[in-house]
């Protein structure tokens, strides 16, 4: 049984009262959309999260929190669930069980949805009421252009856009860019200066891009009321010390027990106790982050 099978494929045409609407104004709008799972509604509010596929734990952390956040006030997370910071965009949005939609680079086909490792995060996008959304047919493989293509795609659904980590010649900066000819609200995240990753956010940041250290600057400027983060407490005095450490900002275990001077099978043991009471967040490679 294919993987997918449950969703099938579906087509709607430009000329369809379907369309979205804010894709219809932009400069070349896709003559038809094909789509598995619930296509947007005619209300639904949506907000891009994109950037590197070589994502950083910093920005891993960044793009979960802020997707997360941001559905919990109501907004739907639209990236290109690529490798990296479009991946925890999407995953910090089902986290929160919120809704969210993948614009894909390639056909929607079973052997051409791209990429291939996250064929299982498609599939955790549909179950959750999302959608996966391409421009090309079914069995379209998926190109250069067509990843540069489908960016004005993502920018024209969302009312802003938000830039995690780039470079200076990235995808994601051509993102911003289709979102800066269609009026959209461009948002950046700082970074360490010295980290390529971060130079494509600080060009955003002086050409005029709003800074965004969370969702809350984003829902402010958006004129949406803002999240109230609830802040965590450890059940015990060994959970304070792991809390505390990663309010500084995502670590691996090793950094974890350097910055606690706990030993190393304690923060072990209350690191996997922490995970299940959703107090932290499994960022991959014994990397954590606070789960707000």
């Amino acid at each position: 049984m294919p993987y997918l099978e449950k969703w099938l494929i579906r087509k709607i045409e430009h000329s369809s009262e379907e369309y979205p609407s804010l894709l219809g104004q932009i400069a070349k709008p896709a003559e038809a959309l094909y789509f598995r799972g619930d296509f947007l509604a005619k209300d639904e509010k949506c907000f891009a999260i994109v950037g590197t596929r070589l994502a950083s734990d910093y920005g891993k952390e960044i793009a979960f929190s802020v997707a997360r956040d941001l559905t919990r006030a109501g907004l739907t997370i639209v990236s290109g669930m690529a490798l990296g910071i479009d991946t925890w965009a999407h995953k910090g949005a089902l986290e929160n069980n919120g809704r969210t939609i993948a614009i894909l680079g390639a056909g929607l086909g079973e052997k051409t949805i791209f990429p291939r490792q996250n064929l299982k995060l498609a599939r955790a996008i549909l179950e959750k009421n999302g959608c996966l959304i391409s421009e090309y047919p079914p069995e379209y493989p998926a190109a250069k252009f067509t990843f540069l293509e489908r960016n004005r795609i993502i920018a024209g659904i969302s009312e802003g856009v938000l830039i995690v980590e780039a470079k200076i010649k990235s995808g994601a900066l051509n993102t911003a860019a289709w979102a800066r000819k269609q009026g959209k609200k461009i948002f950046a995240v700082p970074g360490d200066i010295h980290k390529p990753n971060s130079q494509g956010c600080h060009l955003l940041i002086k050409q005029g891009a709003r800074l965004a250290e969370s969702a809350n600057d984003i829902l402010k400027d958006l004129g949406i009321p803002r999240t109230i983060a609830q802040e965590s407490r450890g059940s015990t005095p060994e959970e304070q010390m792991i809390l505390d450490a990663l309010r500084k900002g995502a670590a691996d275990i090793d950094k974890i027990i350097e910055i606690t001077k706990l030993p190393a099978q304690l923060v072990s043991v209350n690191l996997s106790i922490m995970e299940i009471d959703n107090k932290v967040k499994n960022l991959g490679g014994n990397t954590y982050a606070l789960q707000h």
